[in-house]
Formats: C-alpha cells, structure tokens, sequence
C-alpha cells in the first residue's frame, strides 16, 4: 500500500473517538473538535465542500465479451477485447485487473487464513473450509495479447493480475487488449463465493449465477493509485465504469437474465413469449414472459441445440448474468420520475408463491424510493432473481425467498424476501452508480443502501419489521465489550461484526441524523446532493461527510467521531431533579409552606416515640413554665406582614409582576454521559395533570462539559415524570436510567434458545400451512 494510502488507512481504520483527543485529560476540547487532518487534504481532484473537484478525473473500461457456459460440465469458457483509457495525469507502465474467481483457488491466501473449529454437527461447507478448498477452481488464462495478437507479459499474485505493458500507456491514450480464459464453476452453496450454481436433484438441473466471472480492470484513482487489494470474498470490489457488449451462447432450453438490455430477443424466444414481452412494455401488473408451465416443461428436457443472448449495458461497472432452464420470468414497466423501467423477475417453480405475487413490484418500488431519496435511476432494467443467496450487480441482482412445497411459507420468510430484494436492488445505487470502494470501506456501499432499504421498507408498509435502522436496535451491538468492536472506520477484512458494524450501525447512524440531528428536510436534501455530486464517481468517506455539512450548514464533526470513527456507546443518565418554585413574598402562601417544613424539620423519632409513650412533659406538668412564646404561632399572618407584602408587589415592574403571576415551576435536572457519545438531549415531561411535552436540547450542551451537564426547565405545571429519550431514537444503551423517578421494567428469559435457521427457509412458524390443513 502507498504512503498516502497507509496515511488514510491509519486515520480512517484505527483510531477510537478518544484516540486523536486533542485535550487529553479533560472533560472538554476533544468530542467536539474539528476532523482536520483526519481526513484526505482537499485538492484539485477533490474540494474541500465534498464534491468533485474541477480536475476531478477516473478511468474507463469497455468490454466485448464472448463467452459459453457448459451445463454438462459446468465450465465456463470466454474471450473479451478490453479498450482501457487512460484519463489520469500519470503515465502507466503496467495494469491491475481483478480475477475473483481465483479466491476458490487453494493457493490463494483466504483460503487458510481464518481460523476454524470442530462442532457436535459439521457440513460440507464447515468441512470444505477446514479440509482445504477442491482442486480444480480458479481463472485458466489461455492467452493474452495485445490487438495485433502480441503476446503480452502478466503476472497473476492470488485474486490479481498485473499486465505489464510493452509501452508506457501516456495519459489521454487508450489501450485495447485480448484476454482468453475458463473457469469451472463451483457449487456455491459448498464453495460460497459470490456466483457459481446450485443444483437442484429432484430435477436434476442447474440455476447458474454467473457473477464476478470474467477478467476485469481494478480501479485506479486520484487517492489512491491501483486498489489492487486481494479479493478474499467478504470485501467486495471497486471498478471502473465502462460500456459492455456481452454474448453468452448456453442451451437452447436455457432462459437468460442480465445486466442491461437484450438485443435479439425476437431470436431467443419463442412468439409467443416475445409478445408477452412487448405486451410488458405498457404493462402496469407482472406478465409472465415465461410462464410458470413452460418453466416445469423445460425442466424434463436437456436441449443438445444453442442459442446465443447478447446483452449490451452502457456506463455500468460491473456484469453479471443468470442462467438456467428451470426459470419463470416476468416483467411490467414501472414509471420512475417520468421514465420507463423495466421492473423483472427470474425465479424457480420452489419460489413462485412467493415472487410471483411480489417481487417485480417490489422492484419497481424499490427504484421509486430510492429516486426519491438519491437520484433518478439512469438505468433501463432492474431485475431481481431469486437464487437462495444475495448478492448485487448492475441491474440484476440475486435474493432468497422459497415457499413450502405445499406452496404456504411464513411471515419471517415473506418479509425477509421483502427485505433483501430491496436490499440488493438498492444496490445499484450504492455502490453500482455512487461508486465508493467496497474493499477499503464497506459500510459506504452496506451502510448507506442499509440506510436508503429502511426508507424503502417503511414506504412499503407503515409496520414492516424493519431490523436496521430503528436506533433502538443497535444498542445490543454498542453495549458490547471495547475488545469485540471496532470502529465503523475499519477496513473489511478486519471487521469481527460485520453484519452490526458495516450494516447496522451506520444505517442507525444515518437515520439518527436525519430524524434527530439535522431534521429530514436539511438531511434529505444534503444526501442527494451527494448522491447527485457523486453519481458515476468515485467517493471516499470524506467527500460524503463534507457534502453533508457544506449542503446543510451544520457542523457534523462531533458525530463522524463519535458514531464513525469511535466505539463509544450512547449512556446518557438523569442523575437528579431539583423542583424550585418563585419566593413570592406573600405571607398567606409562604408562611403555611414555612410552618410545614418547619413541623417536618421539628419531628423525629424520639419525639415521636415519646409522645407514644404518654410521656409526662414538665412544661405540661408545671404550667408556670409556659410563656408567651409557648402560645404564639410564628407562623400567623400578621397585617404588617400583607402591608409589606403590598408594597413589594407594587414595586415590581411588569415583567417581574408578569413572572410572579405566572407561577413558574423550575426543574434543574443534571445528565451525566456515562457512554461517552455525545448526543442531543430529548426529554419527555408528565405534568401533574396528565399532559406531556418533549424538549430537544442540540448535542451541543455537552461542549463545555462532555461528561456531565445541568440545564434548568421553567414549566408551568407541575412535573411529575421526566424520561429521556422517549421514542429511543438515540440507541441509548441502558434505558433504565432514562427516567426520574426510576421505573423498574423486568426483563425476560428464555428457557430454550431457537437454533439458527438456514438463510431463506421459512423460520418463525408458518400459520399458513397450518391453516390450510
């Protein structure tokens, strides 16, 4: 890695929010300071408002690729012609390209560097990780060559290889070249891996995801050079924008989905089912291009003949594909903003019940709210394909979501399917268009799309049991031990929770800004722009924390170190309450108050236990010993008492009468920050008479003082219950001293702990099945 690069990963990745204090020791100066060097010096290619700058610059990439999937011996086979410009300012003497079918191959590093461990009940995947991966995996480069046919020299280290070029490739010149190549393809749901197949026994036929398949260039950028990061299966990939030409020759019984559009539809499908196409292009439900009967007809037949697809895509970065005879298709336009796309669905006879019914609408709903939220899909298709997995390309991406045979599944399944589907066609807006490197940071293409599905699931139904993005959610993960955390700033590979770290908790954090920090109209309007400002770009994290402030005028440093770049949870306590009520001078109310305390100051034990007794007194027993203080009541309102009172009521001035007649209640209330996050203070208050008000004081309260701090209410009613943080919208850790007085809520357990079911089967009861029997 460069220098600068070990500079931003060291700033960005290992450091907690206390680690850069800049006034250690105190209680003030540190939460609250600017980001500054933490994050890459602005420049010509990058502003410091976050937005490109006005030498801002990046790569392209086009492919021509040819290719042909074998289904009896599940092998792929393909040539592409790549052009590659050059439209950087540096001269380039070599190319990075990404070869990710290589992680299946035994050499490569991922496949010995996790640790492992036996359990009472193993399977073929736990077993393959452990006996080492099968031997026959990986990219086979046949031949490359320049596009005079010159061989060219390369060098492949694991996941990579480097091409290097007989003549330095000038800045503003292309570059076009020839590679040859196959792979076997692996059984993904042994192997894992992003594509591969699955096979299906009962008929004996195969759904092939074809997916990070071909030779492609990595991205090289202005801030960091090659991203020539391994490929190690979780961090996923960052690449170059290009257009693509892309013909795929499988069996003729095959049906074929695909990034962009189809260019020879009319040769690949039957009439009938090339006019149900045309009849989807107006369509407003879901016609089934292939029916579900033509499906299971396909299913018995293994065609000897071919037939080729051919797929072209502009100005995507990535192209993934899914292939199979086992597959119903359907498709409806959608309007998205004033333009037509094509909403689609590939999905198997095992999951018809369920995304015949939803998922293309699902679809088309998804690209709705995220135009809304982001910018408008520039793309013509959006394709969802169930294939037990998920996982996201351009236009198309693969989801779960299989009922029962009997054709029932439960409300866990329906609404995960939901849910993912959302989840991976989200995807093309981050990262497949709002182009960040999912190698280095995660949680800007997970994050952020977490963030945009939780939207969209809410749009979708006022009660779906969205599990990211509601704050109270994450406070399980933020209450976790320092040494099991680590900062959402971390790179991929080295994150211990991923799913919490690089899903949940920026999605949380997204969600807190726009609800309690900045208010949905700044935050709404400041995240288009970045999305806007970035569409087709490269973005780095500090790009969307400064578009964010420079779009709204609000500071967010305090929160990208607490939330970002720290692993303090949110604990903010009521300590105390004191009630202070206006001295008003007038006797008739301050001398019955002043007799009260003074008979609950006089009482205490002994006296009273005395009194019990029949206790003989002598002032009692010898009257002479009883004066005029032993009658007179102190506390009797005297007319020189309300004469003085008189005159001091009408000195007063009319704002002073005005706050005496008004009968001010005044609560000093005093927080401590035990989490050590700062976050804006929300206070729910009950009044006496059974009304409740919410103040929200800004994050700021704490600047002066980020561990404790005091503030005093003026209410005009008495207060009976305070609560901090009433909706739980702050992922505050430990509600239980949230509220004065303290309210104890008991917590349950559970006899019997339910075992983690397989991803995509029906979990949490089916009441459908057994009300149909």
């Amino acid at each position: 890695m460069r220098k600068r690069s070990l500079k931003l990963a060291l700033g960005l990745c290992c450091i907690t929010a206390m680690a850069n204090a800049q006034n250690p020791g105190s209680n003030h100066g540190n939460r609250f300071e600017q980001l500054g060097t933490m994050l890459e010096t602005p420049n010509m290619y990058r502003s410091a408002s976050g937005a490109p700058g006005p030498k801002y610059w990046q790569q392209r990439a086009d492919y021509d690729i040819t290719a042909t999937l074998d289904d009896e011996k599940q092998k792929l086979t393909g040539a592409e012609t790549i052009t590659y410009y050059n439209n950087s300012p540096d001269p380039l003497t070599y190319l990075w390209l990404q070869l990710d079918e290589n992680e299946h191959d035994p050499k490569s590093d991922n496949n010995s560097f996790d640790g492992s461990a036996m359990s009472d009940k193993m399977n073929m995947r736990n077993l393959s990780g452990i006996l080492g991966p099968r031997t026959g995996f990986g990219t086979n480069i046949v031949k490359l060559t320049d596009e005079n046919g010159k061989a060219l020299p390369y060098t492949i280290n694991q996941t990579m290889m480097r091409i290097d070029l007989p003549q330095t490739l000038q800045p503003g010149q292309k570059l076009r070249f020839r590679v040859e190549w196959w792979y076997n393809i692996s059984d993904r749901m042994i192997e894992g891996g992003r594509g591969g197949y699955e096979y299906f026994p009962e008929d004996k036929n195969y759904l092939y995801t074809i997916t990070q398949w071909y030779p492609r260039l990595a991205v090289y950028s202005d801030f960091q050079g090659w991203q020539n990061k391994q490929f190690t299966g979780r961090g996923e990939f960052a690449l170059t924008f290009g257009n693509f030409h892309v013909s795929m020759n499988v069996p003729a019984d095959h049906i074929l989905g695909a990034t962009g559009e189809c260019q020879n539809y009319k040769d690949v499908l039957t009439p009938a089912q090339f006019q149900r196409w045309q009849q989807a292009q107006t369509a407003k439900q879901p016609i089934e291009i292939v029916t579900l009967d033509e499906a299971k007809k396909s299913l018995a037949g293994h065609a000897t003949a071919r037939k080729t697809w051919v797929y072209e895509a502009q100005n995507v970065r990535d192209f993934g594909m899914v292939a199979s005879r086992r597959l119903v298709w359907d498709a409806m336009a959608a309007n998205v903003e004033g333009k037509k796309v094509m909403a689609m669905s590939y999905y198997g006879p095992e999951a018809y019940p369920l995304y015949n019914r939803y998922s293309t609408k699902v679809v088309a709903h998804t690209v709705k709210s995220y135009s809304k939220h982001t910018i408008p899909y520039p793309y013509p298709v959006a394709i969802s394909v169930e294939a037990a997995n998920g996982m996201e390309y351009p236009m198309i991406c693969f989801n779960y979501g299989r009922a029962e045979k009997d054709g029932t599944y439960s409300e866990a399944t329906k609404n995960g399917m939901i849910g993912v589907i959302i989840h991976e066609v989200g995807h093309n807006f981050f990262p497949m268009i709002v182009n960040s490197d999912e190698r280095q940071w995660t949680w800007m293409d997970e994050g952020l799309n977490t963030f945009c599905q939780f939207l969209a699931e809410q749009e979708w139904d006022n009660n779906f049991p969205s599990n990211r993005g509601p704050a109270y959610k994450i406070a399980d993960y933020m209450k976790m031990p320092k040494d099991q955390l680590e900062p959402i700033m971390t790179n991929s590979e080295n994150i211990s929770q991923f799913g919490p770290n690089a899903y949940a908790k920026p999605a949380t954090a997204l969600n807190i800004l726009r609800e309690t920090v900045m208010g949905r109209d700044l935050f709404d309007f400041a995240f288009r722009e970045y999305a806007r400002r970035w569409a087709f770009k490269h973005p780095t994290p500090a790009d969307l924390f400064r578009t964010m402030e420079d779009a709204s005028a609000v500071d967010l440093d305090w929160f990208w170190r607490g939330w970002f770049y720290g692993t303090e949870p949110v604990d903010i306590a009521i300590d105390s309450v004191k009630w202070y009520r206006l001295d008003t001078k007038d006797p008739q109310v301050s001398n019955p108050e002043a007799k009260a305390k003074y008979d609950r100051n006089a009482d205490h034990i002994s006296r009273a236990r005395n009194r019990a007794a029949g206790e003989k007194f002598a002032v009692e027993q010898d009257t002479s010993l009883q004066d005029f203080y032993s009658k007179w009541n102190r506390f009797d309102v005297t007319d020189e008492d309300k004469t003085a009172y008189n005159n001091l009521y009408a000195g007063l001035s009319p704002e002073e009468k005005k706050l005496y007649d008004s009968k001010k209640n005044f609560y000093e209330v005093s927080f401590t920050n035990l989490g050590g996050l700062v976050m804006p203070l929300i206070i729910e208050w009950t009044y006496a008479d059974g009304t409740k008000e919410t103040d929200r004081i800004s994050a700021y309260i704490w600047r002066h003082n980020e561990s404790q701090v005091k503030k005093v209410f003026a209410k005009d009613k008495e207060v009976v219950a305070i609560k901090l943080d009433p909706l739980r919208e702050t992922g505050d850790i430990d509600e239980g001293n949230n509220s004065w007085p303290r309210v104890a809520a008991p917590t349950r357990f559970e006899l019997f702990k339910q075992q983690q079911s397989v991803r995509g089967a029906s979990v949490g009861g089916n009441p459908m099945q057994k009300a149909k029997k």
